[in-house]
């Protein structure tokens, strides 16, 4: 009986609490109330850096300092954790499932890499959220300019129909998407992070085209910010 009653009580005591996270969740969403994005960066690294980097004014300038963080609803997790993962071509280096895996310092092992050409890789996040912001590491082992990188998002798995658009430097338009008004910039160890603007989507696909480095398209991690089960 008394075996009962503590079960009941731990129970009763786990619905409370957890009504008391959803409202305070709810709260937070209603009121707005924002943090910066809760971003884990990996170890910075200067192996194989250039004696010269490329510039221009369709480069963003190299520096040693991190872009302000963007600014997201409190809450958010990353809902890409796990999550499988498409491409266009299958990697010779890698296995997809790294991209959604948490890992993204600068070894070998960590990173995919696929033959040249616009290629893309995509996340299903299992169901329709509202995204706040998505993060991206291509290749931080070398300090780099990514060319064609684009970020889209969409209920279609297919990318068909119903697409946003949220970062596009492809100015050559080499995917056959548009030529992108986005300027490149230089790989570092912060990625590079897109906000979303709460844009509902499923799926997310990132492009690429190579580097000033190298024809051959690579990626270390993607991780998508949302708030789940919204």
């Amino acid at each position: 009986m008394m075996s009962n009653l503590r079960s009941l009580h731990g129970l009763v005591l786990g619905l409370l609490l957890g009504a008391a996270l959803s409202a305070d969740r709810a709260m937070a969403q209603s009121s707005g109330a924002t943090e910066a994005l809760p971003l884990k960066l990996p170890s910075p690294t200067l192996k194989g850096t250039p004696t010269e980097l490329p510039g221009g004014a369709t480069i963003e300038p190299n520096t040693d300092k991190a872009p302000a963080a963007l600014r997201v609803l409190k809450g958010v997790k990353n809902v890409a954790l796990g999550k499988p993962v498409t491409s266009s071509v299958k990697p010779f280096t890698g296995e997809l499932n790294q991209l959604t895996d948490g890992k993204k310092e600068a070894y070998d092992y960590d990173t995919i890499e696929m033959k040249k050409g616009a290629q893309w890789v995509q996340v299903d996040l299992g169901a329709s959220l509202p995204i706040q912001a998505i993060a991206m590491w291509h290749d931080h082992r070398y300090i780099q300019v990514m060319h064609g990188v684009i970020v889209q998002v969409s209920d279609d798995p297919e990318f068909k129909v119903g697409v946003t658009t949220l970062y596009n430097n492809d100015m050559q338009n080499a995917a056959g998407l548009g030529a992108g008004t986005d300027r490149e910039y230089f790989e570092r160890h912060w990625g590079r992070s897109v906000d979303a603007k709460g844009v509902k989507a499923r799926y997310v696909r990132g492009y690429t085209k190579g580097s000033n480095l190298s024809a051959l398209n690579c990626w270390q991690e993607l991780e998508v910010y949302a708030i789940p089960g919204q």
